[in-house]
Parts: structure tokens; sequence; C-alpha cells
């Protein structure tokens, strides 16, 4: 069974009070703001009972390794101050 506690505003409403108790009860609790780091947790801990998505987290990764790869380099070439400017 899947429990999901949802919440659309701002501030406090108590979902984090719910979730602490509610985690005691569960394999695995994520909690997110929105962020694309959710989403990523979420697949790594699916992936290893998923081959196709532990696929394309590995290439995810090395996408990601190339992007940081390549703006290491500019920043390098560049310099801080000027890498900031675009």
């Amino acid at each position: 069974m899947v429990k999901a506690i949802v919440g659309a505003n701002w501030g406090d409403e108590g979902k984090g009070k719910i979730t602490d108790m509610l985690a005691r009860q569960s394999d695995v609790v994520i909690r997110f703001h929105g962020g694309a780091n959710a989403g990523l947790l979420a697949a790594k801990i699916l992936a290893p009972s998923d081959p196709e998505l532990l696929k394309r987290l590995k290439e995810y990764s090395e996408t990601l390794k190339e992007q940081v790869m390549a703006k290491d380099a500019r920043l390098q070439e560049v310099g801080y101050r000027e890498y900031g400017k675009k």
C-alpha cells in the first residue's frame, strides 16, 4: 500500500509531523519541495529492482557528469568572474 501526504499551501501544514509519524511504519519515505533531487532519490531507490530504470539512471548520471566536466573546463579557461557573466 502507498500512503501519500500532499499539500499545496505555503507554510507549515503539519505535513512534516504527519510524515514523521507515518515514517515509523514505512520502508521508504521521500520528502521533497518540488525539486529534481526527490525524483533522483526515488529513481535510485527503485533502480536496483528495475533494469530499464537502472539503465536510464546510469545514462542520466553520465550526461550530468559530462555537463559538469564541460562547465568546469569553461570555468578553468575563463575564471570565475567571467564565468558568472552571461
